[in-house]
């Protein structure tokens, strides 16, 4: 386990013009949060300062240069630019966007290079933020090139957790998208991701159908016959408690999710409306699979709130409370994988 300092948690701002800034200052507004971990925005002073004057939020920080001199007990702000950029709430400009990239960029590398230890992303516009240099559809896709690993959307909130085969692609391509081998590739980062970072060992995992009700035997498209069910067989007799497909107009309606740790749908709105209307607010977006640790609120910019006060930091407070726990949860996993004699100890203590 980590025993020098608190865990440092990288924040990068999103959208500047949304509510990225409102819920990430209004989450350490409670100075216990503080105890938990040390923030490190990503952003600058003149920004952080403008946001908080005209959201009225009473909220002192410190600047630094570099998030290596982050202070524990402190609310940290990296400065990654000198110049104050224009904001304009409730709009989608492209200087928003260059400037959530830039956030980004610079918490990504910080994370990559170990000067932080998790990092939270605030929410981004996935129209501004297109450049030369950047063609990604959103966080996850990034993420997935930056670092180690296969990633998966994990949408997690309490024991309610739904990831995706396929997550922001055209509903038109789904299907020639879900292969036996990302198949195979979602279901294994899935289960180890249980087991690494949510501490369940022997999970069960459902699969989800691509057509409605499953295909009903090949009338309503093939599928989920010839793809989903042969693949799930062969993940099953390598002893992968994986179960499907189920049909997934009433997979949630007759609690079926609660039966299982996990459900893997087959693409974003199959998972994420059910996953949404059940928890939203306490939500958390979750990129499982790869080499660290990232998770991010289950809203969007939210722009008609954005610069009134309104918005809610809970869903923001969550992907914090998220992120530390998940970075404990592997800690521990590595210190227990890695000398078995040290698994009774760690158990009497925890």
């Amino acid at each position: 386990m980590r025993e020098k300092g608190k865990i440092k948690l990288g924040i990068s701002i999103g959208d500047f013009n949304g509510i990225g800034c409102e819920v990430a200052l209004k989450t350490f507004l409670d100075a216990r949060m503080l105890d938990f971990c040390t923030p490190i925005i990503f952003a600058s002073t003149k920004i952080i300062s403008k946001q908080k004057n005209d959201l009225g939020l009473t909220i002192s920080f410190n600047g630094i240069k570099d998030a290596q001199h982050a202070i524990d007990g402190k609310i940290n702000i990296v400065n990654i630019w000198k110049e104050t950029p224009t904001v304009e709430f409730g709009k989608a400009t492209e200087e928003g966007g260059k400037y959530a990239i830039k956030s980004l960029r610079a918490a990504v590398n910080a994370l990559k290079s170990d000067k932080i230890d998790v990092l939270v992303t605030a929410p981004i516009n996935k129209n501004n933020i297109q450049a030369d240099d950047f063609k990604f559809p959103g966080h996850t896709d990034y993420l997935a090139q930056e670092l180690n690993g296969e990633s998966l959307m994990f949408m997690v909130a309490d024991t309610l957790r739904v990831g995706l085969l396929t997550d922001h692609i055209a509903v038109k391509e789904v299907a020639q998208a879900i292969t036996p081998k990302l198949i195979q590739e979602k279901v294994r980062t899935m289960e180890e991701s249980l087991k690494k970072d949510f501490r369940i060992r022997r999970p069960k995992i459902a699969l989800l159908g691509i057509n409605p009700h499953s295909g009903d035997n090949g009338t309503i498209g093939e599928e989920d016959d010839k793809i989903l069910k042969p693949a799930i067989q062969k993940l099953f007799d390598k002893g992968i408690l994986v179960y499907g497909p189920y049909s997934a107009d009433s997979f949630f309606g007759s609690s079926g999710h609660k039966k299982f740790d996990a459900i893997l749908a087959a693409y974003h709105d199959q998972g994420l409306i059910p996953f949404k209307t059940l928890s939203f607010g306490k939500g958390v977006n979750y990129t499982a699979g790869l080499e660290k640790v990232r998770t991010s609120p289950d809203h969007g910019t939210a722009y008609e709130i954005a610069g009134t006060g309104q918005a809610d930091e809970s869903s923001f407070k969550e992907a914090v409370f998220t992120a530390i726990q998940v970075f404990k949860n592997r800690e521990e996993y590595r210190i227990l994988n890695k000398n078995p004699l040290q698994k009774q100890r760690v158990k009497r203590t925890s």
